[in-house]
């Protein structure tokens, strides 16, 4: 019989809160020479290490590679999400699916990792993964049993094993270039690349594990048109993500598992196998229950975007960019741009307090520094420092302020020098400031809640209820598998975003 378990380890790491130049573009690479420095002080992902019974440090079945993988998995991830009510909802789901499978003698391991991500994967032996991100996308239980189905159909057929080699070989080429190029962002390139095949199938292998998957829901009485329902889904939620998140290095199940039209014909082609559509068990009363109250976005312990402002509790940091930016948080950093091509990374460095903000701009990590312009000023009773490059055909402006014991660095780029430039710096840095305890204390999360429509409720009035994110109404209805316009019936159960 199949073991079905949730892992909940989790620890601490010691972590780094900088993120690839190439996040930003080329640009970056131009300005930076050693840019990734160690963080004092400042929140890191937590990563996290499965340990047997026995406390040999090993996962029974597993190989050490796994082990280890598992524990960069949950570190990139942002670490192991723990909510009673989503792991009781979501352990019965697999437990089903893997009694439908072709391999029900296989046991599983599910981690649901603390990001806002689009993902689920899996690794050979038995390593589940589920972002909570694409928790709070999917709509029913037949949604999630698609989308798992999927991913352990990957390892059924053993396509999970031949990524698993393509990674080991890209991570060999990595260190290669460590050994042989002295340059980080040579080095952070080729570790995006060995990242990126960990999630790449073959397009056959793709369409094989979703026969697989559509096959498993099936016979396990699941609504088998749920994976056409989800893959329709992703392709909305890609195309409203795309207007308001600056682009991301990390692969997501967004862009490893493409939703075109064919693909979303071949799933309804081998959905017909096992009825018309509404045959099978949704599960969405049972779901919804599930995930009702899950944190939405991210995670106050990572800092969150609300509207135009970054503000993070834990440090007690926060600053706003100007009107037409659009804001990205990670784990890593925050990332912006604006309209017109001005590029922005909020990040933190490892200085010793009380470190000269003015010496540390000269010390020698920023290419085409104009040392004349290097400056001393205070933000808001913060001492700062500022000055301004260019390199490659790109202009810079560097600001670094020193809060609370650690030092944090703006840095915008631009082509050009013109006045909305130089006032998205100025009001940008202006705005950084040390929240108070009681500005801290009224900070909330946001989360999902489902709500009952009432007699009179339209796709409107319920989209006014959701707060914290922009074009609700076109969220509310990705999230809900609504169409524009669809009817709202009173009694009905809906997802909306809110922070009450």
């Amino acid at each position: 019989m199949a073991v079905i378990e949730m892992v909940r380890t989790g620890a601490p790491a010691v972590g780094r809160w900088c993120r690839s130049a190439a996040a930003l573009g080329i640009c970056l690479a131009a300005l930076l020479v050693a840019s990734c420095s160690d963080t004092a002080g400042v929140n890191a992902p937590a990563a996290a290490m499965l340990k047997d019974p026995a406390g040999t440090g090993r996962v029974a079945g597993a190989t050490e590679i796994d082990s280890a993988e598992h524990s960069r998995i949950v570190a990139a991830y942002g670490g192991i999400y723990h909510n009673d009510k989503v792991e009781q909802m979501l352990v019965p789901i697999v437990s089903r699916i893997v009694a439908a499978s072709d391999r029900p003698d296989l046991s599983y391991r599910i981690t649901i990792l603390n990001s806002p991500a689009v993902n689920a994967f899996a690794l050979p032996d038995g390593y589940l993964y589920v972002t909570r991100g694409l928790l709070a996308l999917a709509d029913d239980s037949a949604e999630i049993a698609a989308v798992l189905a999927h991913e352990m159909g990957h390892v059924t057929a053993n396509h999970a094993i031949k990524r698993q080699d393509k990674a080991r070989d890209a991570l060999v080429a990595s260190r290669a270039v460590s050994d042989v190029v002295d340059d980080d962002q040579s080095k952070r390139l080729a570790l995006a690349a060995s990242q990126r095949s960990l999630a790449a199938f073959s397009r056959q292998q793709e369409l094989e594990a979703d026969a697989i998957g559509i096959r498993t829901i099936g016979k396990a009485g699941y609504d088998s048109f749920a994976a056409a329902r989800f893959l329709t889904t992703m392709a909305q939620f890609a195309e409203y993500r795309s207007r308001l998140t600056v682009q991301d290095t990390r692969p997501d199940f967004l862009a490893t598992h493409p939703s075109t039209p064919e693909r979303v014909a071949f799933a309804e082609r081998a959905a017909r196998q096992f009825g018309a559509p509404g045959t099978g068990d949704t599960g969405r009363d049972r779901y919804l229950d599930g995930v009702d109250g899950m944190i939405f976005g991210d995670d106050p312990a990572q800092g969150f975007v609300r509207d135009r402002s970054f503000i993070h509790p834990g440090l007690r940091i926060g600053f706003t960019v100007p009107q037409g930016f659009v804001i990205d948080n990670t784990s890593d950093a925050v990332l912006a741009t604006g309209a017109d091509g001005t590029a922005l990374r909020f990040d933190a460095v490892g200085l010793a307090e009380g470190t000269d903000l003015a010496d540390y701009l000269k010390s020698g990590w920023v290419n085409g520094l104009n040392e004349t312009s290097v400056r001393s000023f205070s933000v808001n009773g913060l001492g700062a420092a500022s000055a301004r490059a260019q390199a490659k055909g790109w202009v810079f402006e560097i600001a670094v302020i020193q809060s609370g014991g650690a030092t944090y660095r703006f840095i915008f780029a631009s082509e050009a020098v013109t006045d909305t430039f130089e006032n998205a710096v100025r009001d940008t840095v202006d705005s950084f400031r040390t929240l108070s305890a009681q500005e801290v204390a009224g900070l909330k999360a946001l989360h999902i809640e489902v709500v009952t429509a009432r007699a009179g409720d339209s796709e409107a009035s319920l989209a006014r209820q959701m707060r914290g994110v922009d074009r609700s109404r076109d969220l509310f209805r990705i999230f809900n598998g609504l169409t524009p316009g669809a009817a709202i019936t009173p009694g009905t159960r809906f997802k909306i975003v809110t922070d009450g």
